[in-house]
């Protein structure tokens, strides 16, 4: 995950390449050290210096690093014919490279052939069954195709090797939540929780699960998600402060004279409520009127 920092700098670095003030080389070094895809100012600047003979000569072997970072963006672009003659000069270069040898399975599956492209992948996995390149390809394939079962498939193929893969989970756990199999994304949320604690979007998008899921014990645990993340986030995280009085105002009418924690529930939503009118009175005064009628409409009455 790329942090404000960095995406401050890459923004600042490119504006400036845009604006002709040099410096594409070290903006497409930062791109692919942030493992960003911002594929058509690479094609655009990765060319620019590709095509010039004394810039491209200058880079010694990191000249065919910039190759394949240009083939891989000309692909997402569907700018084929640039991509094929990048790959062909690298597989001239390295004739027994098996990296190229992926550069030219993923031209297959960009020109869409389907078929082939998996026989070529399946051949990679084949010899190396640990190939995560491989194996994400074939995700993003599935995807591609529209194939959401077979993505479905090869994630959690992927996952049982690649456990602590945190994007693959975050990426299985939201394909889940557009099929609406809540309780499988649950579970992809809480491995993540239990390798990343502090990373409030993974408690406030399970807690999000928690509530769309329903029930007392699911919104009770919600809450307490929603908690975590206002906890994490200094209060400054508004949809938790939302959930908080979603969830509070749910459980009360679900457990009405039975909650032990009727006193304490009614406590912390007010004190969520009075956070967030503070924050609508800074940001949107205008909208005031409708966050009270709302909150109103939320309020458990003792």
């Amino acid at each position: 995950m790329v942090s404000k920092t960095e995406e401050t700098q890459l923004n600042r670095l490119e504006n400036q390449v845009d604006n002709g003030g040099g410096g594409a080389w070290e903006y497409l070094c930062l791109v692919r050290k942030l493992k960003v895809r911002r594929s058509e100012k690479v094609l655009k600047h990765g060319l620019s210096i590709l095509n010039d003979i004394k810039k491209r000569s200058s880079l010694g072997p990191d000249e065919w690093t910039l190759y394949e970072q240009v083939a891989i963006a000309a692909m997402d672009c569907q700018c084929l014919d640039v991509a094929k003659d990048c790959i062909r000069l690298l597989r001239k270069s390295f004739p027994e490279s098996k990296r190229v040898g992926r550069l030219e399975a993923m031209l297959l599956e960009a020109k869409g052939a389907w078929a082939e492209a998996e026989k070529a992948y399946s051949s990679f996995l084949e010899e190396n069954p640990l190939d995560q390149v491989i194996h994400k390809r074939r995700v993003a394939m599935a995807k591609a195709q529209g194939n959401i079962s077979g993505a479905i498939e090869w994630l959690n193929k992927y996952l049982e090797i690649f456990m602590a893969d945190h994007d693959a989970w975050r990426e299985l756990a939201e394909i889940y939540v557009s099929l609406q199999m809540y309780k499988q994304a649950a579970f992809c949320y809480e491995e993540l929780i239990l390798s990343q604690p502090t990373v409030p979007l993974h408690h406030l998008a399970y807690a999000d699960v928690l509530y769309t899921l329903g029930g007392l014990e699911n919104l009770q645990t919600a809450k307490k998600y929603y908690a975590s993340v206002i906890d994490l986030t200094g209060g400054k995280n508004i949809r938790a402060l939302f959930g908080i009085n979603l969830c509070t105002s749910a459980i009360g009418q679900l457990a009405k004279g039975r909650n032990k924690e009727d006193k304490e529930s009614s406590e912390l939503q007010s004190l969520a409520a009075t956070a967030l009118e503070k924050d609508y009175k800074q940001r949107a005064p205008d909208k005031l009127s409708l966050l009270t009628t709302a909150l109103k409409t939320l309020k458990v009455s003792s």
